[in-house]
């Protein structure tokens, strides 16, 4: 693979032109796509197979004029102090607001609160249900502004009125502040890192170059495909952090190349067939991780792991080709001032054998460090992020509603409203739907249903039973006492579903349990299942692959343990700031609650991948150095002498891009952004940077041990370049080091 990437590296270099031309009009391609094609739909989250989306299928059947899962509006109405809802002026402002609503073609209807007694006990509060033949995205400006303007009409009246409900739902726009900082950071981190403006900039153009290339194709394959706002803010998220990453990673090894004297289209030919290499094994890690989201069976997560999956592909090419043809373009602006003097015409040429890229430096520092007292550091890191760890025990599993919202928002204040004049648990109601097809006596089954729903502990409310025209499905309505996030409702969904179990063997009816909050827990539930499998999926891939790149079964080990502690460690964050709520108010997160349920399988996807980035820049400069006969010891320091400060770097650049999202509005982003900027920056600085060299230092050539059947039978990676020709930069003077010549290709 190095030799064939080696190729494409010069190609690039010498075509630099055609190269930049080729991306510059996928870019106009895809940006022309995205303005010519329709929006795509904001999509309810579903489960296949599981009994609420039967029972959503099921109504979508039976009650062909409804729409099971359409948006829904909430007017809540507050009398004034010292007033009730009911007295004559207040009613008829109420009704008046609802009678603006009449001849809108999306509304299928608005309940009267006086007439189907939505009023609270004590006469204050009051509310209207408004039902929409179209989904949310599909709701006109019309529909919506009718909307505000029936709540203005109340207001102006002297009531408090807000609006909750899936119709004013919207999408999430990427943007923000904090983004641009994430992306400042990462400038400037880059900036440091590499000590040259141009190098800097070349690494941030083409992971922007990337991200809107991926970003234009979401948007133009978002109505075909059914994509939403989450799966693009992922591609953008994903896309900008890796492009900047792999671009750093080809960047840094050609200025190394040059420092050791190769000629700028040499240079350019081995960092991609080296760097590049890793690039390359790295995306398709990340990739593999992300499409294999489709296993769980969630549409959305399976959309989102191939939108954020292609992102990556897409950085994964621009890097192997794009980067080499700018560092055509950018001549010696790319090295640092120290290189472009010393390869300057009259100056002296740098020898490979005295190389400044191999001056002791603060990563060869912290190796020794490390390998001087190797059980001290990895029992202080082991220790410290199985501490951090500890909350994920409490880790609970749902889906956001308006009651994550920010209190400014006025879907909160409508929830909080219909709290306190209903009950917790009236905003999440379920629904019990009654398939009397089979059923020989509709009326009598019908009425053992809601019998045995009001004999239930924890119910407040049963309505009346709804029938289908035909008569062969019989819907009703119970309310929770508690609220829809509660680990009470949890408990009373399977308690109803226990009770009613009976029913169906008595009567030949199938009674089922649904509705948005029932969906919800659902989902959390089958996502708790899938998890431990996804997981060990995830790491048997992990050990497999770095087994083959790697040519050892320690190292793999190491590396999927490590995977793990850094992950702990990130559903730890996860369950201290969102269900705990310690730094909420820091992150600008105002409602504590369940962590969002496709998370934990969405950051095991994407860490995963990028875990594996680290691993492999770092210890692929590890095994370059021990195959070529350098002590155990000596290879670790090598590895960090030559990768330690870019995966820093890289690590805090992605850790910055991903916190830049916790700005955003949606409980779903932020939670990714806390989620994966904490995992990022463990397993980076704490897992690769400390406890992988100290088992290292501690294992020897154990480390790097392969039984000879599997060395026979497991095909070879040149991962390392070892088929290209040339030494390895030789240690600086003084380090203690020796260096070693390159081995014959095909040699370990």
């Amino acid at each position: 693979m190095a030799t064939f990437l080696y190729r494409i590296g010069r190609w690039a270099f010498r075509r630099r032109r055609f190269v930049s031309g080729v991306w510059l009009a996928v870019l106009v391609l895809a940006g022309v796509a995205a303005a010519m094609a329709p929006a795509g739909e904001e999509e309810d989250f579903s489960m296949p197979g599981t009994e609420s989306q039967k029972a959503f299928d099921l109504l979508d059947e039976r009650f062909p004029q409804g729409n099971s899962q359409g948006a829904e509006a909430r007017l809540v109405f507050r009398a004034p102090d010292g007033q009730r809802v009911t007295a004559r002026e207040n009613r008829a402002a109420v009704e008046d607001a609802l009678g603006s609503l009449d001849g809108d073609v999306q509304v299928a209807s608005a309940t009267d609160p006086y007439e189907t007694g939505a009023v609270s006990r004590d006469g204050t509060i009051a509310y209207s249900t408004i039902t929409y033949s179209a989904d949310a995205v599909d709701l006109t400006e019309a529909t919506k502004t009718a909307l505000e303007d029936a709540a203005s009409r109340a207001r102006d009246a002297g009531l408090t009125v807000e609006t909750g409900g899936s119709a004013l739902d919207v999408e999430e726009e990427p943007g923000g502040t904090t983004e641009l900082i994430g992306v400042s950071v990462a400038a400037v981190v880059l900036v440091i890192a590499l000590g040259s403006l141009v190098a800097a900039g070349l690494s941030l153009l083409t992971a922007f170059l990337g991200v809107a290339v991926a970003f234009c194709l979401v948007s133009a394959l978002a109505a075909p495909l059914g994509l939403t706002s989450t799966v693009a803010i992922l591609a953008l998220m994903l896309g900008l952090a890796v492009g900047i990453d792999y671009a750093l990673f080809i960047v840094s090894r050609f200025r190394d190349e040059r420092a050791q004297g190769s000629e700028p289209e040499d240079a350019a030919g081995r960092s991609v067939g080296t760097a590049g290499s890793a690039v390359v094994f790295a995306g398709a890690t990340v990739f593999i991780a992300l499409a294999g989201l489709g296993v769980v069976g969630v549409p959305e997560l399976t959309k989102m792991g191939l939108g954020g999956g292609g992102a990556v592909a897409l950085a994964v090419l621009v890097a192997l080709t794009l980067v080499p043809a700018l560092l055509g373009f950018s001549g010696g602006r790319v090295l640092s001032r120290s290189v472009r003097k010393a390869t300057a015409p009259g100056g002296e040429r740098p020898h490979r054998a005295s190389t400044a890229a191999g001056r002791p430096g603060l990563g060869s520092r912290w190796a020794r460090f490390v390998l001087r007292r190797p059980a001290a550091v990895l029992l202080t890191a082991g220790l410290g992020l199985g501490a951090v760890a500890v909350p994920a025990l409490s880790l609970e599993l749902g889906l956001p509603g308006d009651e994550s919202r920010s209190v400014e928002t006025t879907q909160r204040r409508a929830y909080d409203l219909l709290s306190e004049g209903f009950g917790p648990g009236f905003n999440g109601p379920l629904t019990v739907v009654v398939d009397l097809a089979e059923s020989p006596d509709t009326p009598a089954t019908t009425d053992l249903v809601v019998k045995t729903v009001r004999d239930v502990d924890g119910v407040a409310s049963v309505g009346d039973p709804v029938l289908s025209r035909a008569g062969d499905t019989a819907v009703l309505t119970a309310v929770p006492e508690t609220a829809p996030s509660s680990g009470e409702t949890k408990d009373l969904v399977h308690t109803l579903r226990d009770a009613v179990s009976a029913i169906e063997a008595d009567t030949g009816a199938d009674v089922l349990v649904t509705g948005r909050t029932a969906l919800n827990i659902d989902i959390a539930e089958a996502m708790s299942g899938a998890l431990v499998p996804y997981l060990t999926v995830v790491i048997g891939l992990a050990v497999l692959l770095l087994t083959v790149v790697f040519r050892s079964l320690l190292v793999p080990v190491k590396a999927a343990l490590g995977f793990l502690l850094s992950v702990g460690a990130a559903f730890g964050v996860l369950v201290a700031v969102f269900q705990w709520g310690w730094a909420a108010d820091l992150l600008g997160i105002e409602q504590t609650g369940p962590v969002m349920a496709l998370m934990p399988i969405l950051i095991i996807g994407i860490v995963f991948g990028l875990a594996m980035d680290y691993e492999v820049f770092l210890l692929t400069r590890m095994r370059e150095a021990y195959v070529h006969g350098a002590s155990p010891g000596e290879a670790v320091v090598s590895g960090f002498r030559y990768s330690g400060r870019v995966v820093a770097a890289a690590a805090i650049i992605m850790t910055s891009v991903f916190a830049g999202f916790i700005g955003m509005s949606s409980t779903t982003i932020q939670t990714m952004g806390v989620g994966l900027a904490s995992a990022v920056a463990f397993d980076a600085f704490v897992v690769r940077m400390a406890i992988a060299p100290a088992v290292l230092a501690l294992l020897g050539h154990r480390a790097w041990w392969l039984p000879p059947i599997l060395d026979r039978v497991l095909p070879r990676v040149d991962i390392e370049g070892e088929a290209l020709s040339g030494r390895v930069p030789a240690p600086a003077p003084g380090s203690g080091e020796t260096a070693v010549p390159r081995l014959p290709a095909g040699r370990s």
